[in-house]
């Protein structure tokens, strides 16, 4: 190749560099990927163009089309309008996705067609069959198995599309604005077999798009988890500070107690007592947790906070080893729907596993722990309570002692006083 044509292949390359604020979908990074794969990948349904062709070809994009069919007939639309509204989205839409998009103009705006209008109509049958028990008929939810698989691969953070294509079709297709897309959004991921959070965590579906996501109601637990990240980004608290497992702490006196009324990140200490929302972990909650981690991780540093990974590590930390997942199960903790106490405890220490991140927003919780368990104090009464009083008998063998001991010391006295 001569140095002309050379330059010419460079200026090419340059010319079609795509560099924006709206690049945003991005792929997992191999390392992060190579821990559990199969976490990373959809299983039904592919949205978007990665994992196009590669995932429901037939069985799936039989169901797209005709969930498109029937947008088309509810709104009395011609599929003209859509197109030309996708097309003028097209360029947007493509900057989005940091790989290289190889499809063509027509067959990117056909994706974005198909799977835009099946996830609104989607939505839409689902506020359906909630309100008729199931009366309409639709495969998808004859089908106990399809739905929560369909939620699961809408969560995958390869598996997306832009928010703004959405939002354009679910404004055309809906003619009663009672409900906004967010809520539909809300109620889909409900189905999802694991624990559902995505109430609080808007941001990180793709919804960058509201201008003032911040209206959204959030939890009160979030609010405070955003008090203590600010409060640790201010005194700069980010060194890879540790605690003790949680049969180590509960050697050093603290008890453990499952929040009550609490919601995903709620961590509480305060005089010796941890209190910690409850975690049911399923079959899908690797999968769940690890592309919300994926999605913090990607998100604009400065107004990324890793709520999810800190809560993540903070289990982490508690969890050495089996033991540490019975003792949490036993406080009601941890609902292990996998059987294995072994399985839980690997798979949670796996998923730190190449994961960065900026600040700790339980910084205050881990230096609380850490003071308690150097206190003396706390160590011997712990040590006091789990040896002499874990039992009516032992309670009475150390009173005994005690009783004992006090007789010698009298007898002592008196026999001095003379």
């Amino acid at each position: 190749m001569s140095k002309n044509t050379l330059s010419t292949h460079i200026k090419e390359k340059l010319d079609v560099l795509r560099i924006g604020k709206e690049r945003c979908m991005y792929k997992v990074h191999e390392l992060l990927r190579d821990v559990n794969e199969k976490a990373y990948k959809p299983t039904l349904l592919a949205i978007g163009p990665y994992h196009h062709s590669k995932v429901g070809q037939g069985f799936m994009e039989g169901h797209k089309l005709c969930h498109l069919r029937q947008m088309l007939e509810r709104t009395e639309g011609s599929i003209e309008t859509y197109i030309i509204a996708l097309r003028e989205l097209e360029e947007r839409a493509r900057n989005c996705y940091v790989e290289c998009i190889s499809q063509t103009s027509d067959q990117f705006v056909e994706m974005m067609l198909l799977d835009g209008c099946f996830i609104i109509e989607l939505f839409r049958k689902y506020e359906i069959y909630k309100e008729t028990g199931g009366q309409e008929y639709d495969p998808i939810f004859q089908k106990e198995w399809m739905l929560p698989r369909i939620a699961r691969d809408l969560l995958i953070f390869e598996n997306q599309l832009p928010f703004f294509v959405i939002a354009k079709l679910f404004d055309m297709s809906e003619s009663n604005k009672s409900r906004n897309l967010v809520e539909h959004i809300v109620d889909i991921e409900e189905t999802n077999e694991t624990i559902s959070i995505t109430d609080k965590l808007t941001d990180l579906h793709g919804l960058k798009e509201i201008e003032d996501w911040t209206t959204i109601p959030l939890s009160t637990e979030l609010l405070e988890a955003r008090v203590e990240f600010n409060i640790a980004k201010k005194f700069q608290e980010i060194e890879d500070s540790s605690i003790h497992s949680a049969t180590e702490l509960e050697e050093a006196g603290i008890k453990f107690k499952k929040a009550e009324e609490s919601s995903f990140f709620s961590l509480k200490f305060n005089n010796g007592l941890m209190e910690i929302s409850p975690l049911s972990i399923q079959n899908g909650t690797e999968t769940y947790l690890r592309n919300l981690i994926a999605y913090e991780q990607y998100c604009d540093r400065q107004n990324g906070s890793n709520y999810v990974y800190n809560y993540v590590r903070f289990m982490d930390h508690l969890i050495n080893s089996p033991k540490d997942v019975k003792l949490l199960r036993q406080k009601g903790i941890i609902s292990n729907c996998l059987g294995d106490d072994e399985i839980i405890s690997t798979m949670v220490n796996k998923l730190g596993h190449y994961i960065s991140f900026s600040t700790n927003i339980y910084a205050r919780t881990f230096k609380n722990l850490n003071m308690h368990c150097k206190k003396r104090r706390n160590i011997w009464m712990a040590k006091l309570r789990r040896d002499y009083f874990n039992s009516p008998w032992a309670l009475l063998s150390f009173l005994g002692a005690v009783l004992l001991l006090a007789l010698a010391i009298a007898q002592t006295v008196f026999s001095i006083i003379p």
